[in-house]
């Protein structure tokens, strides 16, 4: 706790200058650094402390102008994990007046205070009276007990989550879906915050004081995990983490993480690589931790950390010239890639073959119709169709039956998300592009989720982007047995779209009949166009 002796040449340094004066002491008793500021201002060791133990300093400090511990003082405590912080009355000449300590309190204390402990203030004769060592003892002891059955009870990252509103009508609803992102990603969200904010801070995007309740939050719900609904760029991330002591991710890399996870294929995976190669390259000088958490292992094999999954640790440690070699190798095969496939658009063109591509956003029900139009109960030609986001990354194309035009090719596509990163855009291009060689899209809308009309521009606009808002468009209106009957009706009149139920083969005879029009309505303009053309020629001749 330190001495009387050093006590009162605190208080009298401080009185004389009219400025607060702290000194930090170690449990050694040794002091390693006097500073002319306050508790939060004190000059500190660049080290951080682990997860079960103090940072094993004391921080003595005097008032000159009186008065108990400040709420700076407290937060000093609090972010840095001090052993205890103590401030001294220096306000009234002569003998100065008492000392005023507070320690911290394990998670989940019960008590007036949530992160810390005031301790009845004490005359400054009797500062060495308590027993700080022993004190911090038994709190390591409680924190480290309490944190192993914590561990032995927790198998997923605990995450908070926070959108900032800059006065967006769908804030809410871009909030819930960062939670949809973070529960898929594998993490249980623990808390979510909607902060208002009209202007962003340039560093830290909510400020100081918002940062430390949520430090205080993850503290008591033991949560290691803070993600943001806007994309934070590497100094942001930087700064928010040394604020915290907090993993830091935005939803940018969230999405990143959640292809990473899902990618099946080869080329997906060199996709997803691709993708995040180009989101971390700026990022990788200074970046903080956060590089030092990546591990190896790419692809849905990749276990670990939300974040973690993809490129791995050595590929981000590389120089800028090796991790351009790397982008170049990538964007070579996905090159080879794209030949392929051309040579399949080709066949089918040659088979004169109608295709249908389904696009929509992601989890809207688009492989589940898949599997219904193809009659694909069993693998091999089923599909995946899981109840999560971006469940399937790959394009895939199943032959089914129309009545009135015969054989279609389905092909069902990576789904969508607004402001889709675009890294992600960038690597799919080429897929995505296997969009324009339908003849026909089936635009699937989840008709049961709320902002179902948002969801639907935020698809058209990715499709404008591509130059594929004109092709003839089937919509459907997918989940309409869950869907409530006024809603659903509000939806049929703006988009006249056909109501399902892809699960449970609801209205998939007149969804068929729908797309049996376009792709009619398709042909006949395409034998037109013949028509002229050889009228053209015979003219010529």
């Amino acid at each position: 706790m330190g001495s009387p002796e050093l006590a009162r040449t605190l208080a009298d340094l401080s009185r004389e200058i009219r400025r607060e004066v702290s000194v930090l002491i170690d449990r050694r008793g040794r002091i390693l650094s006097v500073s002319v500021a306050d508790a939060k201002a004190a000059e500190l060791p660049a080290i951080r402390a682990g997860e079960n133990r103090l940072a094993g300093y004391h921080l003595l400090h005097a008032h000159p102008k009186g008065g108990p511990l400040s709420k700076g003082d407290l937060s000093a405590l609090f972010l840095n994990r001090l052993d205890a912080v103590s401030a001294i009355d220096a306000k009234d000449e002569g003998r100065p007046g008492p000392v005023y300590t507070a320690h911290l309190t394990p998670p989940g204390t019960v008590g007036e205070e949530e992160d810390w402990r005031i301790l009845p203030p004490v005359p400054i004769f009797q500062i060495d009276d308590f027993d700080l060592g022993a004190q911090v003892s038994a709190l390591e002891e409680e924190i480290a007990r309490a944190a192993r059955t914590r561990e032995s009870k927790k198998d997923r990252e605990r995450a908070l989550l926070v959108q900032v509103d800059q006065g967006e009508f769908d804030a809410e609803e871009r909030l819930e879906e960062l939670g949809e992102l973070a529960r898929t990603a594998g993490a249980e969200v623990v808390y979510k915050e909607l902060i208002f904010r009209r202007n962003l801070k340039a560093g830290t995007l909510v400020g100081a004081g918002k940062l430390e309740e949520l430090t205080s939050r993850a503290y008591h719900l033991d949560a290691d995990l803070l993600i943001f609904g806007q994309e934070l760029g590497a100094a942001q991330a930087r700064e928010i983490e040394a604020a915290t002591g907090l993993k830091i991710i935005d939803r940018t890399q969230l999405i990143l993480d959640i292809f990473a996870l899902h990618a099946q294929g080869v080329e997906s995976r060199l996709q997803v690589e691709l993708a995040q190669l180009r989101y971390m390259k700026p990022r990788l000088l200074g970046a903080g931790a956060q590089l030092s958490r990546i591990g190896g292992g790419g692809g849905s094999a990749a276990g670990g950390a939300i974040g973690t999954r993809g490129p791995g640790e050595t590929k981000l440690e590389l120089d800028r010239r090796r991790i351009n070699d790397r982008l170049s190798f990538l964007e070579k095969q996905l090159e080879s890639g794209s030949l392929r496939r051309e040579e399949r658009r080709k066949s089918r063109e040659r088979n004169d073959i109608p295709v249908v591509s389904i696009v929509g956003y992601t989890n809207a029900g688009k492989s589940t119709l898949l599997n219904a139009f193809t009659h694909a109960a069993e693998a091999p030609r089923r599909v995946l169709a899981a109840n999560k986001l971006f469940a399937t990354l790959r394009p895939t194309s199943r032959q089914g039956f129309i009545e009135g035009i015969g054989p279609v090719i389905f092909t069902d596509t990576v789904g969508f998300i607004r402001d889709l990163p675009k890294d992600l855009t960038r690597a799919f291009k080429a897929t995505l592009e296997e969009i324009g060689d339908a003849d026909v899209l089936l635009h699937v809308v989840d008709a049961a989720s709320p902002g179902a009309d948002t969801r639907l521009n935020a698809v058209n606009r990715i499709l404008e982007d591509l130059g594929f808002v004109e092709m003839p468009t089937v919509v459907a209106l997918n989940k309409a047995d869950a869907a409530a009957p006024e809603t659903l009706e509000r939806e049929i009149e703006r988009t006249e779209g056909v109501p399902v139920s892809a699960l449970k083969n609801i209205g998939l005879i007149e969804l068929k009949e729908a797309l049996a029009d376009a792709i009619g309505q398709v042909q006949r303009q395409e034998m037109a166009q013949r028509e002229e053309a050889r009228e053209v020629a015979a003219q010529y001749r």
